[in-house]
Order: structure tokens, then C-alpha cells, then sequence
């Protein structure tokens, strides 16, 4: 069942013998090379070989099963060729939105997500128009195929995303069901972050002479790089950024992006904003990039902002911060990147912007490095006008010790005797004066934001615990953190098995062995007893109402054991002694 894959050396996607459309869509969206999942993943799905790959999410499966199947794909045939199979609605989401980008230049081409809560009208509308790929939960899947709504006789392939999940939630049987309903000469990948036995037993039973894969992650970060995300939402991550650069005490810093244009245009808007800024990308010239590098290095140049190609190997000591301005699209990248900073011994800080339906590769990174990301707050305002005020003492007090100000004192003095001013009014004055291009208090008009959870909810500390929100009781479901439960399981086995809608899903807190959730008050007799038996990682639901009388305080949604998100922002790190300055023309931050 084994295959080798010969090793090469691969530089770009050029190299891996994908369409046209897809090559022109990876230069627009900047991809630059792939990762090895893509890289081992892409030329036998081209062949139409069946895969069975092992590797953890967060390390660009998406890309490497989705690219190589567009290429195949036939945009004049309006039955569906390609059908992904994922655990949660949020995956097949994340999945169909993918696809769909991919397939910019494939005129005609439609994916279709499917899964429970969705309204069933909507989608037979858009089956009976003509789909090429369908993304969905194996619940509704099979749902159309008993219906009839849904046939596979034209399918070349079959993807099954997150196998062991997938078996965690009780829907392996479903996959194998909906495997059998496909042409016999079809192409199956199978993905998995482990491979259990029962995995192992679908892989045997349901693909043909595989080629196998496992990708090793990188499992450690260096322990001197404090790790930190803010939760991207309300303010922009522009002025986000400008916050952190005013009120953290910073030597040099490299913000990372996806893609090479994003590095022009966020440097260029750092230099307006007064920041010494620039970009390093794979479109610049090795003379190019080597001169910024050395300006990083001489101290002449504070922030460069870069994508992974650009910046991989660089080693400059004096960066202090790495940024993920944009998160990485798998979990070695982020490693790679922060390890740009924490060098030689020295402390580094990097900070990850993380938008909400990003959550899952933020979990993944969480897995991958076995460190906890702890959540922050954005300085605030009054921060920022206390940073600015001390760095205005401190140019006061360097200008006393190290000028002669006998000219200067004599010229006050005069002034003083013109205008019969006090020395305190005419220093006020010329202070004013001093800071009137970047006013030394912030008048920033974007609020100040309260530290959030994913769930933004209030924590309900005083309710009773049967007591859900409004028009929603809590109930208590058998599974907890001690069995490795995730909130997208929760939602996931919900939305298939109670046909409830995500938004109608309440608050889930998840404690060491069991998880309170909030449901419709509305809740059939019927779904309720459909999730009696319904599995999530192992454990049967086993759903029932919260016990009351306890003030026990509800946690933030997306916790997970030994985070401490939400607590709010760490203390200022020490920084060096020169400070982080802006240079020419200011404008406020």
C-alpha cells in the first residue's frame, strides 16, 4: 500500500505541473512555495492516484487536494465531479471558500456546501442549477443521497478531510456508506492527523494501491519568544499595528504577510505613518534584499515587512518582535517565522492577528508548538500618551546632560524680560511646539476595545446554570477537555444530528470532563433523543438538563486546558535602553 515518493528539490508550484488557471491564481494570491504536504501531495492526485495522507491541520491540505482536482476538473460538465467530505460545517465552509478562489479562471464552475442547519430549499435549488464539487457533513450528504437530490455517478473523486475526527464524531460509518455510493473507478484522498485503526480499515477497504504520506511537524519553539494574539475585529489591523509599534518598547521588528504585493503596500503605509519601514519579497532583486537586510542590521531600518520566502534564513539580533500580520497557511511557517526573533539567548516577542474564523489554525498552532498562546489587549489610548510622554522626558533629560544650553538659557532669559512670561509658561510653549507634528496625547478616534474571548458573549458569572440565554436552556453533554473535545465538535455533532442551525447554537464552556451548552428552549423530544446516542470523541453526548443552584463561573468558549486568554494584556516587555522612535513626517497613530 506504500509508495515512495522520489525526492526533489521543489522551488515553486511552477514545478509541480498544475493548469494554467490554477498557476495564474497562485501568482495572484502570492503564494511562493509549497509546503510538503502540497509538494508530495500535488503530483499524485494529478496522476489520479488514491492518497492516504497523514498530516496535521493547519499545514495547507486544502491547497494540496484542491489545486491538483481543479486542474482535472472538466467546468463544461455540470454534475459534480469532486465531493470533499469534512466533520463541521466550519471546515466545509473553510473548504468551499478555498475552492472557490482556486477556481477564478475556470469559467462556470460552482462548489456547493453543504450541511445541517443550512436550508435544505436552498440547496436542492442550487443542485438542480448545476455543481462541480460539493463540500459537506457526512449527515447531509447522506441526507440527499436518500433523498435522491444528490447522485454521484459522474464523481471522479472523493476527498475525506480529518479522517480521525471524522471517527470522534461518530460519522465513519457514514463515509463508508457515502464511499459505496461512488463509481467504483474513482479517486479517494483520505487526510488524517493520526491514523487509528478504523482509519486504517476505511484507507484498506476503499482506495486502490495508495500513495502514502506523512508529514512530520516541527513540534518546538525557542522558550525565550513569548508568544501573544489579538483578536482581529472592530479596528483595523493597520492601526492595530500602529498601537502595538507606539506603545511597546521595541528595537526592530518583522511583520509577515502572505503575499509580495501586501509588503509594498503595508510598508509604504508605515512610511506615511512615520515608521522607518521596508519590503522584502521574492519579486526583489538578491542586491535589494541584502541592502535592506544590512539597513535592519545597522540600526538604519526598524521594521521590515516580509513574506516567508523572503525573509527565510534571515538573522538579524536586534529584532525584537515578529508580527503575523496575516496568519500563516501552516502551522512550520509559523514557527519559521517567529524564530526570527529570540536569537542568540536574547528575549523576542511575537504577536499573531487572528481573525475569528481563523480560530482552527490558531488551535493548530497551538498543537504544533505545545505552547499556549495567550490572548492580548490592544494598548489603549492612555497607554499610548504615557509611552509618548516618557520618550518626551527622556529626549528632555539626554538634551540637559549632553548639550551646552547656555545660548539658549540666555535667549529665554529675554524673552522672558520682553513679555514678562514665566519660565514655566514660555517651557510649556516651546514643548507644545515641539510635539505639534505627533501630539503627545492621543486624540486616536478608534474606541479603545475591551480584552475578548472568540465568544464575546457575556460569561453569565450570576446565572443559574440551567438558565441559557434568552429563549435557550443549558443543557450538560458527557464529553469534556480530558477527552479532547473541541468546540467545532460540539457545534458540528449538533448541527448534523439535531438539524440545528450554527447561529442557534448558544454559548458551549468546556470543563475537564463534561460541556455546558445552550440550546433552543424549542428543542424537539426527538433531536434531543438523536443526540442521546450521538458520539464525539469517543464519549456518548448523553445530553441533560444543567443542574441548577450553582454559581459557577461560565469560561470563555475557545479556552483550552492551560490557557490563560482574556486575563488581559501581559506587562510591557523591558525593551532596550534606546527608544523606538518614529522619523519624518507624523500623523497620528
Amino acid at each position: 500500500m506504500t509508495d515512495e515518493i522520489a525526492e526533489k528539490q521543489v522551488t515553486s508550484f511552477q514545478d509541480l505541473g498544475l493548469s494554467a488557471p490554477m498557476l495564474r491564481v497562485i501568482n495572484e494570491v502570492g503564494y511562493e512555495t509549497p509546503s510538503p504536504i502540497q509538494e508530495r501531495s500535488i503530483p499524485p492526485l494529478l496522476e489520479g492516484r488514491d492518497l492516504l495522507g497523514q498530516a496535521q491541520t493547519g499545514t495547507g491540505k486544502t491547497a494540496a487536494f484542491a489545486l491538483p482536482l481543479l486542474s482535472r476538473l472538466d467546468p463544461k460538465q455540470k454534475s459534480p465531479q469532486i465531493l470533499v467530505l469534512t466533520p463541521t460545517r466550519e471546515l466545509a465552509l473553510q473548504v468551499a471558500e478555498s475552492m472557490q478562489t482556486y477556481s477564478r479562471y475556470l469559467p462556470g464552475f460552482q462548489v456547493l456546501p453543504v450541511y445541517g442547519g443550512q436550508n435544505m430549499v436552498q440547496q436542492l435549488k442550487q443542485l438542480a442549477r448545476g455543481v462541480q464539487a460539493i463540500v459537506g457533513t457526512p449527515g447531509r450528504i447522506q441526507d440527499h443521497l436518500r433523498r435522491g437530490t444528490l447522485r454521484l455517478d459522474e464523481l471522479r473523486c472523493v476527498v475525506v478531510d480529518e479522517a480521525d475526527e471524522m471517527l470522534k464524531m461518530g460519522f465513519i460509518d457514514d463515509v463508508e456508506q457515502i464511499l459505496q455510493h461512488a463509481p467504483p473507478e474513482r479517486q479517494v484522498a483520505l487526510f488524517s492527523a493520526t491514523m487509528p485503526t478504523e482509519v486504517l480499515k476505511v484507507a484498506r477497504r476503499h482506495l486502490k494501491d495508495p500513495v502514502e504520506i506523512r508529514i512530520k511537524n516541527k513540534t518546538s519553539t525557542v522558550d525565550t519568544i513569548s508568544q501573544r494574539f489579538w483578536q482581529v475585529k472592530g479596528m483595523h489591523k493597520l492601526d492595530a499595528l500602529t498601537r502595538i509599534l507606539e506603545a511597546e518598547e521595541i528595537e526592530a521588528m518583522i511583520v509577515f504577510v502572505r503575499t509580495k504585493l501586501a509588503t509594498v503596500e503595508l510598508s509604504e503605509k508605515l512610511e506615511a505613518r512615520g515608521f522607518s519601514s521596508a519590503a522584502l519579497n521574492g519579486d526583489m532583486t538578491q542586491a535589494l534584499r541584502e541592502k535592506a537586510v544590512e539597513r535592519l542590521k545597522n540600526g538604519s531600518l526598524d521594521i521590515v515587512v516580509a513574506t516567508d520566502v523572503a525573509a527565510r534564513g534571515l538573522d538579524v539580533k536586534r529584532i525584537s518582535h515578529v508580527v503575523n500580520y496575516d496568519i500563516p497557511y501552516d502551522t512550520e511557517s509559523y514557527i519559521h517565522r517567529i524564530g526570527r526573533t529570540g536569537r542568540a539567548g536574547r528575549e523576542g516577542k511575537a504577536i499573531l492577528f487572528v481573525a475569528p474564523r481563523e480560530r482552527r489554525m490558531l488551535g493548530a498552532i497551538e498543537q504544533a508548538t505545545r505552547q499556549t498562546i495567550t490572548q492580548m489587549s490592544l494598548p489603549t489610548r492612555k497607554d499610548i500618551t504615557n509611552r509618548r510622554i516618557g520618550l518626551f522626558k527622556e529626549q528632555i533629560s539626554e538634551t540637559l546632560e549632553s548639550q551646552d544650553l547656555e545660548f539658549f538659557e540666555e535667549l529665554i532669559d529675554g524673552f522672558q524680560t520682553e513679555h514678562e512670561a514665566g519660565h514655566r509658561r514660555i517651557a510649556a510653549a516651546l514643548a507644545y511646539l515641539l510635539q505639534k507634528e505627533r501630539p503627545l496625547q492621543n486624540d486616536d478616534s478608534v474606541p479603545d476595545e475591551p480584552v475578548q474571548s472568540f465568544d464575546s458573549r457575556p460569561a453569565g458569572r450570576d446565572r443559574n446554570r440551567s438558565q441559557g440565554e434568552e429563549g435557550k436552556l443549558r443543557y450538560r453533554l458527557e464529553v469534556g477537555r480530558v477527552h479532547g473535545v473541541q468546540p467545532g465538535n460540539i457545534v458540528g455533532a449538533i448541527s448534523n444530528e439535531a438539524n440545528i442551525r450554527g447561529k442557534e447554537i448558544g454559548q458551549i464552556s468546556i470543563f475537564h470532563d463534561y460541556t455546558l451548552v445552550d440550546l433552543p428552549d424549542s428543542l424537539p423530544a426527538d433531536a434531543l433523543a438523536k443526540l442521546q446516542g450521538t458520539h464525539v470523541c469517543g464519549q456518548r453526548l448523553q445530553p441533560s438538563m444543567a443542574g441548577e443552584g450553582s454559581s459557577e463561573p461560565m469560561r470563555p468558549s475557545f479556552h483550552k486546558k492551560g490557557t490563560s486568554r482574556g486575563q488581559g494584556r501581559p506587562p510591557m516587555s523591558k525593551g532596550p535602553k534606546k527608544p523606538f522612535t518614529r522619523k519624518g513626517p507624523k500623523t497620528q497613530g
